[in-house]
């Protein structure tokens, strides 16, 4: 029996893009260390991302660039890159685990899989931790290229989030190509009406 996690990352970030995994794995599968992305370190996320690509029958992602969030909204474009990752997929599976509470595409073509939604699955469904590793990590990766062309954000650093960094170098620099406008509003307003 194959079984597929789905999760995603990025969500709540002000810059870059969302990125969703689908990870199939047998049932029988198991990765040790395998939890919510969010609660473990950075080497050891990225040490058991390896060992999900080595021991996962299949893995793909789906990427919803900052743009098309800015267009769609949040929710919008992250089941769309959740279902870009799933319509990459060679295997239908038997059953798809999805983290959180609603999974719902605009063409309503999510009824061709045989899923559940799960709050707080990360932590609960083992092949949704392992989704939620490799969206976690494929992010983090293209943030650390973004911030090759734009250093100045701190993109290395926060990943795109609103740390207090990142929001004092929008408002000292302004929004480049890859920030979120419709996240950024605020920020932007406080610069203005404060004129920092």
């Amino acid at each position: 029996m194959y079984l597929c996690g789905v999760d995603e990352a990025g969500r709540g970030a002000l810059a870059g893009p969302v990125v969703a995994a689908a990870v199939v794995m047998k049932d029988n599968s198991f990765v040790s260390g395998a939890t919510d992305s969010k609660l473990l370190r950075e080497n050891y996320r990225d040490e058991l991302y390896v060992e999900i690509l080595n021991s996962a029958k299949e893995v793909t992602t789906g990427i919803v660039w900052n743009d098309c969030i800015d267009i769609k909204n949040i929710l919008k474009a992250t089941m769309t890159a959740m279902k870009f990752s799933l319509e990459k997929l060679s295997i239908l599976p038997d059953k798809v685990f999805v983290d959180g509470n609603y999974f719902r595409f605009e063409d309503n073509s999510q009824s061709k899989y045989n899923y559940v939604t799960v709050i707080k699955g990360d932590q609960l469904v083992h092949c949704i931790s392992c989704a939620s590793i490799i969206a976690k990590v494929t992010r983090d990766k293209i943030m650390y290229g973004l911030h090759k062309e734009f250093p100045e954000y701190g993109f290395d650093k926060h990943k795109g989030y609103a740390t207090k960094f990142h929001r004092d170098s929008i408002k000292r620099y302004g929004l480049c190509k890859y920030h979120r406008k419709s996240f950024c509003k605020k920020i932007q307003q406080n610069c203005f009406e404060f004129g920092s």
